[in-house]
């Protein structure tokens, strides 16, 4: 094996490994979170960031202190996990009613090659989506430190203009100083995140 092909191989196993500790990682706080428990701080999900709006603006983590966060990484030519992931969300702030504009709805691209700051802004406006929503991507390198404090995996699958990307698919929700609370997966209902939020809201553990 040559040294450039032992690189390659070291980094992909590098990769897998990463991607299994973060499956374990989410596993593990979405099992908390459903014996009414906090995620332990070894989750270690959520960190600095510096990306680009779908209005073209650059901005970091800061940009959204204040308020909490529902965060979920995809991308927009994903072709139904993802619209099913938002629309979970924005029933689930619906049901809010006036205090769903307490809550920041973000949808942080993996696909950078595809989402510019253009394509994101026409497909944050879908009516089935949040209101607000807000579209991240950045440059790949970017998204891949983003990622990896959210610790998202992701890959790019197949050539050509119809490739797709297989990602984690969570919905993450961040308090209101950028810290971690709990995580949604496809097996969480809309009324388990409405609940949560709500909880939250209160000043109750979620």
């Amino acid at each position: 094996m040559s040294t450039s092909s032992f690189s390659q191989t070291l980094r992909n196993v590098r990769w897998i490994a990463a991607a299994m500790i973060a499956v374990i990682a989410i596993s593990f706080a979405v099992q908390m979170a459903r014996q009414g428990k906090p995620a332990p701080q070894s989750a270690n999900i959520g960190g600095p960031f510096t990306l680009t709006d779908q209005d073209g603006r650059t901005v970091t983590e800061a940009d959204f202190l204040g308020k909490p966060m529902l965060v979920y990484f995809g991308y927009s030519y994903c072709p139904d996990v993802c619209p099913f992931a938002l629309q979970m969300m924005a029933s689930a702030l619906d049901t809010l009613g006036d205090d769903k504009s307490r809550i920041t709805p973000v949808f942080v691209s993996v696909d950078p090659e595809r989402d510019t700051p253009e394509n994101l802004a026409q497909y944050v406006r879908s009516a089935s989506f949040p209101d607000g929503l807000v579209g991240l991507s950045g440059t790949a390198e970017q998204i891949k430190n983003v990622a990896s404090t959210y610790a998202v995996y992701y890959k790019k699958v197949g050539e050509g203009d119809d490739y797709i990307m297989d990602h984690t698919s969570a919905i993450f929700l961040m308090d209101a100083k950028g810290k971690y609370v709990a995580v949604f997966t496809h097996s969480s209902s809309v009324d388990d995140i409405a609940g949560c939020l709500r909880r939250h809201l209160s000043g109750k553990r979620c």
